[in-house]
């Protein structure tokens, strides 16, 4: 598992290097502000791939005696630096867009190196994208999940940086800038996508489709007769799960245990890398009367 994410990661910091080198030579020798912010964008997905792929060598560590609930939340972490990182490429664009709508230095040299760094960028943003996702699915990374969408909205900001450069093929220069601003407007929407679900694991929220997935999973259980202080969090690729059940109180411990197991087996069948903690106890007046209700 850890090989196939490490890979995954290394080809797309591979491409992100190609990508950047090849986009800021072209915007420098032709003066597009569209291509250089896409260079200025490929740098920071450099960053942000070399920091997913030491991301995901450590996330996958065991836990140890530093790290009872083990790495899993350096992937969220990686995800949240690559957000911060993403935000500092959009206020460089919006800055140098509007100051060079205002002075009217708009003129730009448009030659085949302009289309061919752009096709070049939304063949291999596509190509790696689709290697990211795909694997992030499988293992359920956070951090490989942040890379695929980052080269995802990549496409889209090529796409405009492309129909800019055909604009200023027929004299409107100030298309150029425009389309800057609309790459700027996508990797907005990006910042906001990945920095939210970052903060929300980082923060320990609660994930609502999970918590639903546990209420139903115990409902289909005859010997439960309630449960309480459910709590779920997750971290990475790591989901940890607490409960409290009520049994009958006629039961004798091994038969307990043995539900508690089939409970924790079926957990984990439908929550890829949980690990479930159910606390038993009978159901009877006493346990009813001074259950602490949690809204759970």
């Amino acid at each position: 598992m850890q090989n196939e994410k490490k890979r995954v990661a290394m080809y797309s910091a591979f491409a992100a290097v190609f990508l950047t080198g090849f986009k800021f030579v072209v915007g420098i020798l032709t003066g597009s502000l569209g291509i250089l912010s896409e260079a200025l964008h490929s740098l920071l997905d450099l960053f942000a791939a070399i920091i997913t792929y030491f991301s995901v060598r450590v996330s996958d560590k065991p836990a140890d005696q530093q790290h009872n609930y083990g790495h899993g939340k350096v992937e969220n972490f990686s995800a949240l630096v690559e957000t911060i990182l993403l935000l500092i490429t959009c206020v460089w664009i919006f800055y140098e867009a509007i100051n060079r709508l205002i002075s009217g230095n708009l003129y730009i040299e448009v030659n085949v190196w302009s289309y061919m760094v752009v096709t070049s960028s939304i063949v291999i943003d596509y190509t790696r994208s689709r290697s990211l996702r795909r694997v992030a699915r499988k293992y359920n990374s956070q951090a490989l999940e942040a890379d695929a969408l980052h080269f995802s909205t990549d496409i889209w900001s090529s796409v405009v940086v492309l129909f800019g450069l055909i604009c200023t093929n027929f004299g409107y220069y100030f298309a150029d800038s425009i389309a800057a601003i609309g790459v700027a407007l996508v990797v907005l929407v990006v910042c906001w996508q990945l920095g939210k679900k970052s903060v929300d694991v980082l923060l320990d929220t609660a994930p609502l489709e999970k918590i639903q997935l546990v209420k139903e999973t115990l409902t289909g259980f005859i010997e439960v007769k309630h449960f309480h202080s459910l709590k779920i969090r997750t971290a990475g690729a790591d989901t940890f799960v607490k409960v409290n059940v009520h049994l009958d109180p006629e039961l004798n411990l091994r038969q307990v245990h043995e539900i508690c197991d089939k409970i924790e087996f079926e957990i984990g069948n439908r929550i890829e890398r949980s690990e479930v903690n159910i606390h038993a106890e009978p159901q009877d007046i006493g346990h009813l009367q001074n259950e602490k209700t949690d809204g759970l």
